[in-house]
């Protein structure tokens, strides 16, 4: 009797488990920094969920420069993606702005024809720049809204994160790219955009110290994330 009880509550914790959701990511060294995409992963094994990535993630590249790669099109039209991540530069002008909408809409076709998600990654100015923070956040989030896909505020987070005093530095010594703590709250944000019912509460200082040593800098991050409402639509 114990033999089959055993054999089918194993059964129940198969059949309740999610499918894993593929997520292709497409960008620049932004994203392929510390590598973010393994992160990622590694937080959703943490809530028992499964995460496939992909990347297409070359230096300097823009939306545009890898639509005319073409890459994006084969490998979309190949293999099915839940959710499909894109990020360039900080787009905080005009140009990139238009950009980021123009190609983030062909993208945007090729992910409803396919039956993905489209996530814009919202970065962050280098400190150089800092100053046109507002007009990449502003930018990203209109580009969003055009092409009606989600938006991870990263950027938006890490400028709310570095008014705090005291707090590890989430940029890299080039003043751009992201540090690894800056990597881990990027992934933090980007996995509450895929997983908005999740509470980022239950996962532990100590599952994450690879990435963010100091506590107080974790659970300001949480503190921001929590506070900061994702909209996701189904």
């Amino acid at each position: 009797m114990i033999r089959y009880l055993v054999l089918f509550l194993f059964s129940l914790s198969i059949y309740s488990q999610s499918e894993p959701n593929h997520v292709l990511f497409i960008g620049n060294s932004l994203t392929y920094s510390n590598n973010l995409p393994d992160i990622l992963k590694d937080i959703a094994t943490n809530f028992n969920e499964t995460v496939i990535t992909t990347s297409l993630c070359y230096p300097n590249y823009g939306l545009e420069d890898h639509w005319n790669d073409g890459k994006i099109q084969k490998i979309m039209n190949k293999e099915h993606f839940n959710y499909v991540i894109i990020q360039q530069g900080p787009s905080s002008q005009m140009e990139g702005k238009n950009t980021l909408i123009e190609f983030g809409s062909k993208i945007k076709a090729l992910c409803s024809k396919n039956g993905s998600q489209l996530i814009y990654f919202m970065v962050w100015p280098s400190k150089h720049y800092y100053t046109t923070f507002n007009g990449v956040i502003e930018n990203h989030k209109l580009a969003a809204k055009t092409n009606n896909a989600l938006l991870s505020p990263v950027g938006e987070i890490w400028q709310a994160y570095n008014n705090i005093n005291g707090l590890k530095s989430l940029y890299g010594l080039d003043g751009f790219h992201p540090s690894k703590t800056g990597s881990f709250l990027s992934a933090l944000i980007l996995f509450k955009t895929m997983y908005p019912n999740f509470n980022l509460n239950d996962l532990s200082f100590e599952n994450s110290n690879s990435w963010v040593t100091n506590k107080e800098s974790y659970n300001t991050m949480i503190e921001l994330i929590n506070t900061k409402t994702i909209k996701h639509e189904n």
